[in-house]
């Protein structure tokens, strides 16, 4: 909608409509009678904090004139920060990003604004505001000549947090955008990228990336950890520490390594890197951070053992296995993944199992959360993985009612997710029963497959 009248001009003409002078205007928009006399005579530019308390008196939600104040008070030829700043905070705060990127644009050919630009939108970036933020990362790495520049990095990094979420192929995108300018960061900032990055492909099952970020991830640990000791005393306090102990870098380094071999069934070498972060008695720190976390991957190392043998055909591991996650909330959804997938693999009978956490699974078909020390990407993946597997042990069962029940679920996630490989497998496995399928349940599973043509579209 385009605008022919001006904020100064609609407000005369409401000045006018309700009869109000400057002292009136003034005590209704709680703003002192000569600032707000100044503003309607045109000596001076509304201040955004005056606009919006000029906007509610008149009637109309904040924001309802931004659209016009960046032509009438924002586009001067020597742009004022002072006044753009705050500007861009509310835009931010209302979601107004077109506003935003209009700012930004009249920006991008003058020199000096982006270093105030790149802290914004890190200010942005811990307050949430992630769209708005990355509206200007994303011009602040347009505007960085440098480009092997720590700030080009972070403005990537930054980007490629803040693409992460519900669509999987956007994931994969970001992540891959993001793996040229990770070894620019500091090499602290380093750890927790490499760690973001690996999390990201690991929940994708991308397990070649994987390995490879994983390893460089474990190697500058290693590298950290030495260094540490060697300058032990001449340590600073203000010196940047990484978010965990560097030890935890090393052993998650580890952790997802003998995942990776997992997955590609080469149980001993798995097992051997289970081996390397069972045992940190050569940690030498002492503190109760330190302890926490040693303690955390002891006991992951014991259970990710059962799963090691369980993978491998061990049946025997399986009570054991069971009785370590059944204690532990947040394991039961990955247990549970492990001893389908190994079911299925094997031919194993499991119903007792899956009865005696049969609420749990309802539960988990209700709403799958961020839990504890697993990012949301990883459960939302590992509970569609999990759907599959269930309806595959089910329809193989001949139960056909539960198989289609769940396989409609991971359908239904695979598609909200857009994790196309799930959804192929899904729409194979349906095929492979169709036969057996209820007419109600083909009627849910075609909707579902519309579902995934309009999201193509």
């Amino acid at each position: 909608m385009s605008h022919t009248t001006t904020i100064l001009a609609e407000l005369m003409k409401y000045m006018t409509e309700h009869d109000l002078n400057i002292s009136d205007l003034a005590r209704k928009a709680k703003m002192n009678p000569g600032t707000v006399s100044s503003l309607v005579n045109g000596n001076r530019k509304f201040s955004v904090y005056q606009l919006d308390r000029i906007t509610e008196a008149m009637g109309h939600p904040v924001g309802y004139y931004y659209e016009r104040y960046i032509p009438e008070c924002l586009a001067d030829a020597s742009p004022n920060w002072r006044r753009m700043s705050p500007f861009l905070e509310n835009c931010a705060k209302l979601n107004k990003l077109d506003c935003i990127q209009q700012v930004v644009n009249m920006l991008l050919d003058k020199l000096g604004y982006a270093d105030p630009l790149f802290q914004l939108a890190e200010q942005l970036f811990q307050e949430k505001l992630y769209e708005a933020a990355a509206i200007l990362y994303e011009n602040v790495a347009l505007s960085e000549n440098k480009q092997h520049s720590e700030r080009l990095a972070i403005c990537q990094y930054r980007l490629f947090q803040s693409r992460q979420g519900d669509d999987q192929e956007r994931s994969y995108e970001a992540a891959v955008q993001f793996e040229t300018y990770v070894n620019r960061l500091d090499e602290i900032d380093q750890l927790d990228a490499l760690r973001d990055l690996v999390n990201t492909y690991r929940s994708l099952r991308k397990w070649k990336k994987v390995n490879k970020f994983a390893k460089i991830l474990g190697d500058l640990a290693e590298i950290q950890y030495k260094l540490g000791l060697q300058q032990q005393n001449a340590q600073k306090e203000n010196t940047k520490k990484p978010f965990y102990p560097l030890f935890a870098y090393w052993s998650f380094s580890h952790l997802v390594r003998a995942e990776v071999f997992d997955a590609n069934k080469d149980y001993k070498t798995a097992l051997q890197h289970i081996q390397k972060y069972a045992d940190l008695s050569w940690v030498e720190e002492r503190d109760e951070t330190t302890l926490k976390w040693k303690n955390q991957f002891k006991e992951w190392a014991s259970a990710n053992t059962y799963v090691n043998k369980l993978m491998s055909g061990d049946v025997s591991v399986l009570p054991d296995y069971v009785a370590y996650f059944s204690s532990n909330k947040e394991e039961i959804l990955p247990g549970l993944d492990n001893i389908i997938e190994a079911a299925n693999r094997y031919n194993l009978n499991v119903d007792v199992v899956l009865q005696q956490f049969e609420n749990e699974i309802l539960s988990l078909l209700e709403v799958q959360r961020n839990v504890g020390v697993y990012n949301q990407h990883f459960m939302q993946e590992r509970f569609t993985h999990f759907s599959k597997e269930l309806a595959v042990y089910y329809l193989h069962k001949g139960m056909f009612s539960d198989g289609f029940r769940f396989l409609l679920s991971c359908l239904e996630k695979s598609t909200v997710i857009n994790n196309k490989s799930y959804i192929l497998e899904c729409v194979r496995l349906f095929e492979s029963f169709r036969e057996n399928a209820s007419s109600e349940t083909t009627a849910a599973y075609q909707k579902l497959i519309s579902e995934v043509d309009a999201h193509e579209e």
